[in-house]
């Protein structure tokens, strides 16, 4: 069981750049406009601009939604759960995929 990763930056996503083989967009909607989000949303950002994207990941219908290592917010996170979707803050989701039989990224699982 693997999976796929799908950048999102908006600078990045101006230059029409190419991250690891994927187009880099510039927000969560551009990338469900053109792939099924149906599992995680990794947010990798600072805890105070982190509920704008867990907002983001609970509009396109996630399933789940990351905050890295040192991110944390708390009320973004109950958004998220009223949203019934499942929450981790604090935790990079790297570190504990071995543990729950999860390898990748490859190229054949969704996002």
């Amino acid at each position: 069981m693997g999976y796929k990763v799908i950048p999102i930056n908006p600078g990045l996503a101006k230059q029409n750049e190419i991250l690891h083989g994927e187009k880099v967009y510039p927000d969560l909607q551009s990338v469900a406009a053109e792939h099924t989000v149906d599992n995680m949303v990794d947010i990798f950002r600072a805890s105070n601009a982190a509920g704008q994207f867990v907002d983001e990941a609970i509009a396109i219908g996630a399933k789940s939604v990351w905050l890295q290592l040192g991110v944390v917010d708390e009320e973004a996170g109950k958004r998220a759960l009223d949203a019934n979707l499942l929450v981790v803050l604090d935790t990079c989701p790297l570190m504990v995929a071995p543990a729950m039989g999860i390898s990748g990224p490859d190229e054949t699982s969704a996002l």
